[in-house]
């Protein structure tokens, strides 16, 4: 197979000088993927050629515009089976896993579609004699999107969905670890028939990111920025843009709790805990990372979850349907098995799963976690989770802020007054209350405090970080000027 080209202006092209770069599958070790390593020239001819693309791409009006979306959520959704084969071989995703990613993805793009005819301004009372004072909200420029490979469907598409209902063009930079599926994206829009140069792709060596986002963060047709990934790389994708001046939304890592109050129904909560604890194998950014429970039903949470947890099918998606696929890389297991010897070292209790010597990593829980283990800090975004034993509200809500992050969080209570009061004092952008930590739809307002990030995705929130709120007056009557 040839190396997966750059999309730049509506065509394939190498990258400058044919440079490439290569993805293997995380459980075999062979090549699934060889992409073109673009240079920071690149990265500005993409730039270039969505800034040219962009005044057309504004002024067309948006039924049009949402025509073009919707014809592009259905392009995806032909891409169900490439994409399932392609997520496994890049990332080891489950078929159910790269399922989910295309259906809610596909969502993404109808909802963006049918935001075209809402981003409205508005008209704002004037105390000058004559003046109609009006708000009014424009395309920004050319977006940069960055999205990274865990959700690699849903979180491409989320980079790109909203900035082109805008009426922004954009340029669509895909993970190292997935540029394939990442491309497919490319393709779908490319196919729906949106004009050249609206949606551009490259790819880049995992060694060379850093000059290629700067290159076009630099460009001044670049008008926003999106990232979502790693905190880690957040900060530095942040710093960039600041030297820039360059406004940014951040999705970043989390560390979300789910909190069991002592009148929880235990069964519920169970349910909700296998599901955001080890979908994906952990590889979430909602991921419940921490369970925090109360001693008064503790006992029993633990049995059940630990039953059910060592009962989720663990393999390679390749050969069948599994819950747990392999983790991103050997980097994540050599990590979580140092977290792992660090938290029995300091008495936490293994209940189920433990270390593991290959990307297959079991279901993992580790018990009577306390501050000092580095698993109730660190995000492990794999599948092996702590437990926090607590006594009271109190203790619950100190606990589950008790972190840098601040992503998604959950609450469980069967008195559903108390669990609401506790949610709002958690420090976390998403809260739900009797329902998983992973939880995300189009529409809604997505994002974090604190390390995770700042901005929202998703509905209106997305019109307004995407968009520029201008101030326009229209003088209807001759004004009076003090000389």
């Amino acid at each position: 197979m040839p190396p997966l080209p750059l999309l730049i202006d509506g065509a394939p092209r190498p990258a400058s000088g044919g440079a490439t770069f290569e993805r293997r599958n995380p459980l075999d070790g062979r090549i699934a993927t060889t992409a073109a390593a673009a240079t920071p020239e690149d990265a500005v001819a993409a730039v270039q050629a969505a800034a040219q693309a962009f005044p057309a791409w504004a002024a067309l009006g948006p039924a049009a515009r949402r025509d073009l979306l919707q014809r592009a959520a259905q392009a995806l959704t032909a891409r169900a089976d490439a994409f399932a084969a392609t997520m496994a071989a890049e990332t080891g995703a489950s078929a159910a896993w790269a399922g989910f990613n295309v259906h809610l993805a596909a969502n993404l793009l109808q909802e963006a579609a049918a935001l075209t005819t809402q981003i409205a301004g508005e008209v704002i009372p004037s105390d000058m004699p004559g003046s109609l004072a009006m708000g009014v909200r424009q395309p920004a420029g050319v977006v940069l999107g960055m999205a990274p490979w865990n959700a690699p469907v849903i979180l491409g598409v989320r980079a790109i969905a909203t900035p082109l209902a805008c009426g922004n063009t954009v340029v669509f930079k895909g993970s190292e670890t997935c540029p394939a599926t990442h491309r497919l994206i490319a393709e779908a829009l490319h196919d729906a028939g949106l004009p050249a140069g609206v949606v551009n792709f490259i790819t880049h060596a995992p060694g060379d990111a850093a000059d290629v986002v700067e290159a076009m963060v630099a460009h001044p047709a670049v008008r926003r920025v999106n990232f979502t990934g790693s905190t880690k790389v957040g900060r530095l994708v942040a710093q960039t843009c600041a030297r820039h001046l360059k406004p940014v939304v951040l999705e970043l890592g989390g560390k979300a709790p789910l909190v069991v109050l002592d009148d929880a129904d235990v069964d519920a909560a169970v349910n909700a805990a296998v599901f955001g604890a080890f979908a994906n194998s952990g590889q979430i950014c909602m991921s419940t990372e921490r369970l925090v429970v109360d001693e008064a039903v503790a006992d029993a949470f633990v049995h059940q979850l630990a039953e059910r947890a060592r009962a989720l099918p663990l393999g390679d998606p390749r050969q069948g349907p599994v819950v747990l696929g392999p983790v991103v890389d050997m980097a994540t297991v050599q990590r979580c098995n140092a977290l792992i010897d660090d938290a029995l070292g300091q008495g936490a209790t293994l209940v189920c799963g433990g270390k593991s010597d290959t990307p297959l990593m079991p279901a993992t829980l580790l018990d009577r976690v306390t501050p000092a283990m580095r698993i109730y800090h660190e995000e492990t975004f794999a599948p092996v989770k702590a437990i926090v034993r607590v006594r009271g509200v109190e203790q619950a809500i100190a606990t589950a802020n008790d972190t840098t992050y601040g992503l998604s969080a959950a609450v469980f209570g069967r008195d559903v007054a108390r669990a609401w009061n506790v949610a709002a004092r958690i420090e976390s952008g998403i809260c739900h209350v009797n329902g998983p930590t992973v939880h995300d739809e189009p529409q809604m307002p997505f994002g974090g405090v604190k390390q995770s990030g700042w901005g929202r995705f998703g509905g209106m929130a997305g019109v307004r970080e995407f968009t520029e709120l201008r101030w326009i007056t229209v003088q209807t009557a001759p004004r009076h000027y003090p000389f």
